[in-house]
């Protein structure tokens, strides 16, 4: 649980005191150096780490006079002052955050700071939008400098439910391999002339019931192809998938037609298969 504290370092005082993991402050808008220090005091005192979060209305204003504008320098210039003022107070447990609602201000800022210190990252593109354009932003963003061994927690920011939020960061780990959580992998192609069943709407239904399924701590892949002349071969390297026929489908195993199944059949037989493989030694 990680308590987000803004102006009051009371607030702070009193979240560390009540059990949180992690403190979230900002040196900038905590206020006078003191105060600063008595938050790294108690927390150092609780083994609680301190997240340094800048983001574009919290950078240090001497250090935007220097820049003009909230620049990736000026962000990371920002962070990594603030970090300073923390390790002045013999404070070093520290995570840093630069975020903006700018992709690539984003990942250049966090670049930057990556080369000059060791501490750990914590990514995300700030008011990145509703659920569909926030979590393109996200996943370039943070799949971006994941990909460059960059970041060590992400937050997918999103206008929306805090659960798309949650399944949004899973997903763009997952899709990097780097869940530690097991996760199911679905493909699925965006259909063509030969396509005879409603392939859009058994995509959208088997996603929906496996959202919240527990894979055990297995990571394996489930296709869900348009046809079943190039499926199987097209998605050989799933575990498992369906391909759809005229009014039917067919079952494939690694690449190998199993048996057919009626078109309605289509998501029973795809969860069926999804919790024998779970459940499989």
């Amino acid at each position: 649980l990680v308590a987000d504290i803004h102006f009051d370092y009371k607030i702070a005082l009193a979240a560390a005191k009540a059990g949180a993991d992690k403190i979230r402050i900002n040196p900038g808008n905590i206020g006078a150096p003191w105060k600063v220090k008595e938050v790294a005091e108690i927390c150092k005192e609780m083994n609680i780490p301190i997240r340094i979060g800048v983001n574009s209305g919290s950078i240090d204003k001497k250090i935007l006079a220097k820049y003009g504008s909230v620049t990736s320098g000026a962000l990371a210039e920002s962070a990594l002052s603030q970090a300073e003022m923390l390790e002045s107070f013999s404070f070093d447990n520290i995570i840093l955050s630069i975020k903006s609602s700018n992709v690539m201000t984003m990942i250049e800022a966090s670049e930057l700071v990556a080369k000059e210190c060791e501490y750990p990252l914590h990514l995300g593109v700030t008011e990145a939008g509703t659920s569909y354009d926030g979590i393109i932003k996200n996943s370039i963003g943070i799949g971006a400098l994941l990909c460059k061994g960059i970041g060590d927690t992400v937050r997918v920011s999103l206008t929306a439910d805090p659960l798309e939020e949650v399944r949004a960061g899973r997903q763009i780990l997952s899709s990097l391999g780097l869940s530690q959580k097991g996760s199911i992998n679905v493909i699925s192609c965006p259909t063509c002339g030969r396509t005879r069943v409603n392939l859009i709407d058994i995509a959208e239904k088997y996603k929906r019931a496996i959202a919240d399924i527990d894979t055990r701590g297995k990571t394996f892949t489930v296709a869900v192809m348009g046809c079943a002349v190039n499926g199987p071969g097209e998605a050989r390297e799933a575990d498992f998938g369906i391909a759809g026929g005229n009014g039917f489908g067919v079952l494939f195993k690694k690449g190998k037609p199993v048996c057919r199944v009626k078109e309605e059949d289509i998501i029973d037989i795809l969860l069926k298969e999804t919790r024998s493989f779970i459940n499989a030694q």
